[in-house]
């Protein structure tokens, strides 16, 4: 499962949609961080596809990935060029594995990526 969520971050990475298919389940239902949710590998990958047009992935690094049953927790910093904005924030994914090992649920959290310390 920890190899299947470093494929998925490499297809953002690579702009490959083609693996979309063999990481999600038909029926998958994903939530990004900041509020849209898609149903179903179709729309997960339209939406792959229309982000791409209009943006580029520069990095998605792994920080730590932890597994237990059928489930991954990963958390990760990505940074992106979006709409000629750069973009960078810290986050965490929490993916629920079917039987098949494709991924049938997938969450996304968001976090600023810069921290102050407000008692410093």
């Amino acid at each position: 499962m920890k190899n299947i969520m470093k494929q998925y971050f490499d297809c953002w990475l690579n702009n490959n949609s083609e693996e979309l298919f063999w990481i999600f389940a038909d029926d998958v239902i994903y939530s990004e961080c900041y509020g849209p949710e898609y149903h179903g590998i179709n729309e997960v990958v339209q939406w792959f596809m229309d982000w791409n047009k209009k943006g580029k992935v520069l990095k998605w690094d792994i920080k730590q990935m932890l597994s237990a049953e059928n489930k991954v927790v990963v958390e990760w910093y990505f940074e992106c060029m979006y709409d000629n904005e750069l973009s960078q924030f810290d986050g965490v994914t929490l993916a629920e594995f079917n039987e098949d090992n494709k991924i049938i649920c997938l969450k996304e959290f968001e976090s600023k990526h810069e921290h102050y310390y407000p008692y410093h």
